[in-house]
């Protein structure tokens, strides 16, 4: 684990940007090349979903890595903020592409679709979260009350998940694996949360 973290502390946070946003780059070249099949506009639209709640996991997944050794930690913040960034992303294709900005249809489609609601207030949920994300935002609120705040990524990533299986129907299996995960992550937090909090008998 030594041998990792050293590997990691040599990766530039900047990699991880670059990383983060080849793969739409690669989503955009697909579509002006002809590569996303008979409903682009759809295929963009999920491809950039699921980019914004892999993200969201492996954001997740940092904290539990701590534990067993390996610190990724100075990579969170752009872990989080390119997941918050392809949920944008998604988002707008959805009213730009998808919807044409056609106001009044958007607003039919969230009283007949509940989990475009969900999808929403999962993206609303990121928002301070992406807001926050800068030390001079730490120094304001103070550590305490930014951990607070940021608990909105628990949120966020569960509102992102049910949006995947509900969107995608017919119980599959790749949406229910992800929301599995996410529920199993936040257990193994509140679970060690709790423990630590417990009061020790002696």
């Amino acid at each position: 684990m030594d041998r990792l973290n050293q590997i990691a502390r040599r990766v530039p946070v900047n990699a991880v940007y670059l990383a983060g946003v080849l793969p739409f780059l690669w989503i955009v070249w697909l579509a002006f090349s002809g590569g996303l099949g008979v409903d682009p506009v759809k295929a963009i639209e999920l491809r950039l979903g699921e980019l914004g709640l892999q993200f969201l996991v492996a954001g997740l997944f940092i904290t539990p890595l701590r534990w067993a050794g390996l610190n990724l930690m100075r990579f969170r913040r752009a872990i989080g903020l390119l997941a918050f960034f392809y949920v944008g992303m998604h988002l707008l294709t959805w009213v730009i592409l998808d919807m044409g900005l056609r106001w009044e249809e958007m607003a039919a489609d969230l009283v007949k679709r509940w989990y475009i609601i969900i999808g929403m207030i999962g993206f609303l949920a990121m928002v301070p979260l992406a807001i926050t994300s800068n030390n001079a935002a730490i120094r304001r609120l103070g550590a305490a009350a930014w951990q607070r705040l940021h608990r909105l990524t628990y949120v966020a990533a569960l509102a992102g998940a049910i949006h995947y299986v509900v969107l995608v129907k017919a119980w599959p299996v790749e949406p229910l694996i992800y929301l599995g995960v996410i529920c199993l992550l936040i257990g193994a937090r509140l679970w060690r949360n709790r423990r630590h909090s417990a009061p020790q008998v002696v």
